[in-house]
């Protein structure tokens, strides 16, 4: 009898992971998308080909999420959101699909190394900072969780600015992140809705007599659709990010053009894609506030009519929105969306005021994400109006109920009614929007538990007395597969080979690592690590910007945005009072140190771009100074940004975040230092309270004035002056910074910093620099013995699992969400 030859196994090209059909697909998507061959392809031609390769094996699990939650009709998270600050792509779902190895072998055969293309995707700017990196962590856990959701928001032609540094100033250059491409999305032409403007109302009545109000625009501008698939960490799940591009109904006028009137026949075109054109236009001007409130609506406006159009298309009634829906408002860049469901559902689809107001406060919740009270945004009313009329009338409605429950609670509390009121009428009167949040939630989180404490006994106490049971604390997370497997292999292997790889999507797992803490080998391979990655930078700095930096030195790293109350101004006290001490005594033995900055200032944030200039001004002495002798080092790092962040992170030996207490609503920074063995000197301020509470206060360097304490100053009348005159340090830094030893004898170039330091300081920095000081001098000590620093280091990682964001997601979804993981099985 003849035998049957076993038929080899040939994998689908778009789905298939072994290292020959990789090379196949690379190359069929070079030829057949980009129209290249590989003589002729450029590097970005075989990024854009992997990354289509890539592509493919994602749609395949979101295609298969998508069946499984229409078969499942199951609760959807939408998260709102104004950011997404997601960095590269490449990478992070080679890391997911667990491709990255063969993938490495695959694009060899191109000749080019994996790491190169991944170097070569161009960053989507899509955030200023802290808020979209949490959005874009949230959604990472919200796949990787197996919970259905689609992640909301805009895609800014322009992101925000690439940062450089001429002279020591910061200079803005346009992000062009989509100029060669984004392979990563899909547009979706089919997904397109109307976003109304300006106009004015008429009010009639229906045919069963019911009041009801027609909004007459005066501009509509269509929001299309861009899609991008967001898979979890090994899993099928595979979750959406639905980002909104503005377009013009129509963006060619004929009649306009034919009788030779040029601009104006696609005037129509340019002012509606202005919409989405950039990243926070700058609203110092009235037309910055108007574009900035019409691209909040815009994005809201589309999400909401998507999400109506996702329920009706399931088969389901609007009646059930709310039970379809976990609506989170990420900040209160999306609190429109209180007022804008509310006319969907009233003027739109001819719901009841009441059941549309049921139905409204049971979709959404409220992420506050601030205690600065500039940040609450508030419009005017005359501005508000002229760009939302209804919205304006829908708010008022919304308020007069509100208030006339207020009263029957607390009646003849006119002061109580006019701090709760939506509506501000005092000076200018202007529209609340994190009032309207409030009101229009069924949940409302601060995120940090010394923030939702602040924000409970402060600013929203009135509605946290109304509300009992409202408001609740979600201490932000990080997720580790970026900024740790991602960013820091290294340190990834070292910890996977001696407690396994569970600790990845369980983070408390890390714990583990506290067995080996006496290991003096296991000591030993940990320094080695930090010490690795910190020579790799070294000379990835020395390579692109011929700076020499000492890997042997202490790395003590401030990234953040610039803002004064992030007190960047007094790292650089602390360093001008070191490089006094060897000035006075240049034979001084003192710790070398690496001081490392990086952070964008908005442009029109005079005190934070003057802030940059004295960082780099300081460098430019203190790394020039014979005395120094490359004991000290001051490098400021032009446009940090997510990629940058894989680079800072794991170099760290000391994170700063210093803060004034009572005002960082929590960071998240300080979660990826510390998770990346990095020890933390900072105040209580923020989650820095739980970081030390997790990692033990012996293990975290700890200084400066609490909340409290700061409010009693401020109550007392603080006196900086005092300070200044009685420290006879502090004297010394603020008298060579005024008297122009940074500023080539200029006295007049930081005299505003001097000048607001001495006589106002808002930010309580005098106050706290002794203190301040004092604990860098123990920072320096701890550092002098290794074994006792490394042991901190271990300490920390293995502490560090409550900051993760998978748990901060749980807790979302069994508190405020009321939602479940959904199991997505492989096709085929």
């Amino acid at each position: 009898m003849k035998q049957s030859k076993i038929q080899p196994t040939i994998e689908d090209d778009r789905t298939g992971v072994s290292v020959a059909t990789l090379v196949r697909a690379i190359k069929d998507n070079l030829f057949y998308v980009q129209g290249k061959f590989s003589a002729t392809a450029t590097r970005n031609d075989v990024y854009l080909a992997v990354a289509y390769t890539v592509r493919d094996r994602l749609l395949r699990r979101w295609i298969d999420s998508i069946e499984t939650y229409m078969k499942d009709d199951v609760r959807l998270v939408c998260y709102l959101s104004a950011e997404f600050l997601m960095g590269p792509h490449l990478h992070n779902n080679l890391l997911n699909l667990d491709l990255f190895e063969p993938m490495r072998k695959a694009v060899a055969s191109y000749g080019v190394k994996l790491e190169d293309l991944i170097e070569q995707e161009e960053e989507p700017g899509l955030g200023n900072g802290g808020l979209g990196r949490l959005a874009a962590c949230y959604i990472d856990s919200l796949s990787s969780l197996q919970i259905p959701a689609i992640g909301y928001g805009i895609r800014y032609e322009y992101g925000i600015f690439d940062q450089k540094i001429q002279d020591g100033w910061q200079v803005e250059i346009t992000d062009k992140w989509l100029h060669l491409g984004n392979p990563w999305e899909l547009h979706r032409p089919e997904r397109t809705y109307e976003v109304k403007y300006g106009g004015y109302t008429e009010a009639w009545e229906d045919d069963q007599g019911c009041f009801r109000v027609r909004w007459v625009p005066n501009r509509v501008v269509m929001g299309v659709a861009y899609d991008t698939p967001i898979l979890g960490y090994k899993v099928n799940c595979a979750d959406l990010l639905r980002l909104w591009s503005a377009q013009a109904p129509e963006s060619f006028d004929f009649q306009d053009f034919n009788v030779g009137d040029y601009m104006g026949a696609v005037q129509e075109k340019v002012d509606s894609e202005n919409i989405t054109k950039v990243l926070y236009p700058n609203d110092e001007p009235e037309q910055g506030k108007r574009l900035r409130l019409q691209q909040q609506y815009f994005f809201v406006s589309c999400s909401l009519q998507d999400m109506i159009s996702i329920q009706l298309g399931f088969g389901g009634s609007l009646d059930d929105f709310h039970k379809r829906f976990a609506g989170q408002l990420n900040d209160t860049h999306p609190s429109i969306a209180v007022a804008e469901l509310m006319r969907l559902l009233v003027d739109e689809h001819d719901m009841g005021w009441d059941q549309a107001w049921n139905i409204t406060r049971h979709t959404f919740a409220y992420t506050n994400h601030t205690l600065l009270p500039e940040a609450l945004e508030t419009w005017s009313l005359p501005l508000f109006k002229s760009v939302l009329p209804r919205h304006l009338e829908i708010i008022y409605e919304i308020n007069r109920h509100f208030l006339d429950e207020v009263r029957i609670r607390y009646p003849d509390d006119n002061e109580r009614l006019a701090r709760m009121s939506l509506i501000d009428e005092a000076g200018e009167k202007s529209v609340r929007m994190a009032n309207l949040a409030c009101v229009g939630s069924h949940a409302v989180n601060g995120v940090a538990e010394l923030h939702t404490r602040l924000l409970t006994a402060n600013i929203m106490r009135d509605f946290d007395e109304f509300y009992p049971g409202k408001f609740s604390n979600k201490t932000n997370g990080v997720t580790p597969r970026r900024w740790m497997v991602l960013s820091n292999p290294r340190l990834s292997a070292l910890i996977t080979e001696k407690i396994g790889d569970g600790w990845i999507t369980d983070l408390n797992k890390l714990r583990r690592l506290e067995d080996f803490v006496d290991d003096a080998n296991f000591r030993f391979r940990w320094h080695k690590v930090k010490l690795e990655n910190k020579r790799e930078q070294a000379a990835f700095a020395l390579e692109r910007a011929g700076v020499e930096l000492n890997p042997e030195s202490l790395f003590d790293v401030q990234v953040k945005r610039l803002h004064e109350y992030k007190r960047q101004h007094l790292n650089v006290l602390h360093i001008i009072t070191l490089y006094n001490r060897i000035r006075q005594n240049p034979d001084i033995d003192i710790v070398p140190r690496t001081f490392v900055f990086g952070g964008k200032a908005a442009p029109g944030y005079f005190t934070a771009k003057l802030i940059i200039k004295l960082i780099t001004s300081v460098g430019d002495v203190v790394n020039n100074d014979p005395d120094v002798r490359g004991r000290l080092k001051v490098v400021f790092v032009p446009n940090f940004n997510v990629k940058l962040g894989h680079r800072v992170y794991p170099m760290a030996d000391l994170s700063e975040q210093i803060s004034t207490a009572g005002l960082e609503a929590s960071g998240t920074g300080n979660m990826k230092f510390s998770m990346n063995g990095a020890l933390t000197i900072g105040t209580l301020d923020g989650a820095n309270i739980e970081i030390r509470e997790e990692v033990g206060e012996e293990n975290f360097f700890l200084f400066g004035l609490t909340a409290q304490e700061v409010a009693d100053c401020r109550a007392r009348g603080y006196r900086p002056g005092e300070y200044y005159e009685d420290n006879e340090a502090l004297r010394s830094v603020l008298d060579l910074i005024g008297g122009g030893h940074f500023s080539h004898g200029d006295v007049n170039l930081f005299s505003p910093l001097v000048d607001e330091l001495q006589y106002k300081d808002q930010y309580m920095l005098l106050a706290d620099y002794q203190s301040y000081i004092d604990c860098q001098d123990k920072v320096g000590e701890a550092w002098r013995d290794q074994d006792l620093w490394t042991r901190m280091s271990i300490l920390n990682v293995a502490r560090i699992g409550k900051f993760s964001s998978d748990r901060s997601i749980q807790e979302y979804c069994q508190d405020i969400w009321k939602v479940h993981p959904v199991s997505v099985a492989a096709s085929g």
